[in-house]
């Protein structure tokens, strides 16, 4: 079973990157791309980033800029049209990008191919440093083996991950819209309408529940829940929403530390512990379970769980 879901997992984010390969011409569709790994948005990032170690984002734009900078050793096409064909609008951006990235603007690479200048082009090759071993000439058939070794995770730290089986939960929640570092708000609101309405009882805990991806959502549009967990017999204030999250069986991670941190922890989650863990994803949200709050502890001995809903 456990090779089995391996080889799922290995599959989607070997078609995503061929997709990325091809499509250097034009912008990603980053929707288009969870839907055809039958993932959501959010779910989708993080295990692409934790396998890969960039965003599907990030890798398209390294590879475009690897690109770029092969044309300029091997073509004299005008630096303006190398420029467009990498997805930039004006010479500027692009030669901005080109230079934090390979320490010279893009006509100095370009003199580095001259036969003169041997030493020159030995430190100025085109591939960029990636953790993983993809780059745009990399034949398409090797994808699989080049990408082995982030499957394997060797030298990884294993991550210490729980299987538990919860109860259904009944939350009372608040929406929070916007970026996902201001959410405190949201359950600052929360406190405000659950503590005089007795919510708070020995059990409850707060949770949050995260819907849309970074990366492909804008700050001002990303949504989350901020919630708390009650018993059955509580009468929920009418500004507050009820939700619940099903019974079932999850894989619980603990996170030490910063919130800032979060998600580098969902990236090895979702990106590393998942698909060798022979589990599949099920239905329900993932979600955040704070055990103590900033108001009670120093940052660094925060703690927080981790939680993912398996079929």
């Amino acid at each position: 079973m456990k090779t089995s879901q391996l080889t799922f997992y290995q599959s989607v984010i070997e078609s995503t990157v061929s997709i990325i390969r091809r499509s250097l011409d034009r912008a990603l569709d980053l929707g288009e791309l969870a839907a055809q790994a039958g993932l959501s948005p959010f779910h989708f990032h993080r295990m692409f980033r934790g396998l890969t170690g960039e965003t599907p984002l990030e890798l398209h734009r390294r590879l475009r800029m690897e690109r770029a900078a092969s044309h300029l050793l091997i073509s004299d096409d005008p630096v303006i049209q190398i420029a467009f064909e990498a997805g930039f609008e004006t010479h500027e951006a692009f030669t901005r990008l080109f230079r934090s990235l390979y320490a010279c603007s893009p006509s100095a690479f370009r003199k580095s191919r001259n036969p003169m200048a041997e030493g020159l082009y030995a430190a100025y090759r085109p591939l960029l440093g990636a953790r993983s071993a993809i780059h745009f000439n990399t034949p398409e058939n090797a994808i699989p083996e080049l990408l082995e070794p982030l499957f394997n995770q060797k030298g990884v730290p294993v991550m210490q991950v729980e299987i538990v089986n919860l109860p259904h939960q009944r939350l009372a929640t608040l929406p929070h819209q916007g970026p996902y570092n201001r959410i405190a708000e949201a359950f600052a609101r929360l406190g405000s309408i659950a503590g005089p309405a007795g919510l708070f009882g020995p059990d409850a805990a707060m949770l949050a529940l995260y819907y849309d991806d970074p990366e492909t959502t804008s700050p001002e549009e990303l949504r989350a829940d901020a919630g708390v967990t009650v018993t059955k017999d509580k009468h929920l204030p009418a500004t507050l929403i009820e939700k619940a999250l099903p019974a079932g069986r999850y894989a619980r991670t603990l996170h030490n530390g910063s919130y800032a941190l979060l998600g580098d922890t969902w990236a090895r989650f979702m990106g590393q512990w998942l698909p060798q863990s022979g589990h599949r994803m099920g239905s329900a949200a993932s979600f955040e379970r704070y055990l103590n709050t900033p108001m009670d502890v120093p940052v660094d001995e925060l703690r927080t769980e981790l939680y993912i809903h398996l079929e």
